[in-house]
């Protein structure tokens, strides 16, 4: 082929355009961008999984960043525009996650203090206000966290449906509080009568020194909730993917907000979130409403 200058220019712009695409791949996989929900206040869960997020930079050599949005849908938005690589979500918010941002759940922490990847949906009242049981919540105020929260809103509202309390009708009042904190210390304060919790929020809320045990009572218990999993968007690059999971599954010794201290992460996948979907339905939920 003959060289010319308008030849010289083309291939002189055919490769600042390949460098930049090389320069733009580095540079989305440089940096680690992850979100996680909103359990706690935004500095709180910062804080609550520093050293985690320390460790993950050192093991895969990548700057991580991590983020809290206001409430579960801010997180599955960033995810579904590509402003987040991944994320921490809770179980039905992972599932909106999957159907709306195109995330894939790959991996689940792993505890030393209980061995297991499940959790529960606990009712908790004040001891000294008398409510003992579900039936006498009847005409009572209550607080659910967010209504895409499966411990927080989907597995107890179902299970009180399935017991023939309806929280639609039978509350005199219901409000999402936006975390499970918040709903401790809202029966805590008398704000509300009952609230809706993950079992180990709680305990951890006790562990701190925040509340008693002995102030409050459980009166409703779910059936087990596969834990909350990290997740990643399908279109992070495979060879980020990989490191990704290898740098969690090494990750030992570190508490991890609420759980307690981690024993690694497993690996988990889409088809271990079914029985949320199945919950989903129970509730007649649209989710492709659920925005």
């Amino acid at each position: 082929m003959k060289t010319t200058r308008r030849n010289c220019l083309q291939l002189a712009g055919a490769a600042a355009l390949a460098f930049a695409t090389v320069s733009t791949a580095f540079a989305q996989t440089a940096e680690l961008r992850v979100g996680l929900i909103p359990s706690e206040d935004a500095q709180a869960m910062i804080r609550a999984s520093q050293q985690v997020m320390d460790q993950l930079a050192e093991k895969t050599g990548m700057k991580v960043r991590p983020f809290v949005a206001n409430d579960y849908n801010g997180v599955i938005e960033a995810l579904r525009s590509g402003k987040l690589d991944i994320a921490y979500l809770g179980p039905f918010s992972y599932v909106l996650a999957s159907s709306m941002a195109n995330a894939e759940a790959f991996a689940v922490a792993v505890t030393k203090k209980t061995g297991k990847s499940a959790y529960h949906s606990v009712v908790i009242t004040r001891k000294d206000s008398g409510l003992d049981s579900v039936a006498k919540l009847q005409r009572k105020t209550f607080a659910f966290v967010d209504p895409t929260s499966a411990s927080g809103h989907l597995f107890p509202k179902a299970g009180l449906l399935a017991d023939g309390f309806d929280p639609e009708k039978h509350f005199s009042r219901v409000i999402f509080s936006g975390s499970h904190d918040a709903n401790i210390m809202a029966v805590a304060n008398g704000k509300v009568d009952g609230a809706a919790v993950a079992d180990r929020i709680f305990e951890s809320a006790v562990a701190k020194g925040v509340v008693k045990a002995e102030d409050f009572q459980v009166v409703w218990r779910s059936q087990p909730i596969p834990e909350s999993p990290m997740v990643w968007r399908k279109s992070l690059d495979a060879a980020t993917q990989q490191k990704v999971a290898a740098a969690l599954a090494e990750i030992k010794g570190l508490p991890w907000g609420d759980q307690g201290e981690l024993n690694g992460f497993a690996p988990t996948s889409d088809k271990a979130y079914d029985v949320v979907r199945q919950t989903a339905r129970t509730l007649n939920l649209d989710l492709g409403k659920m925005k």
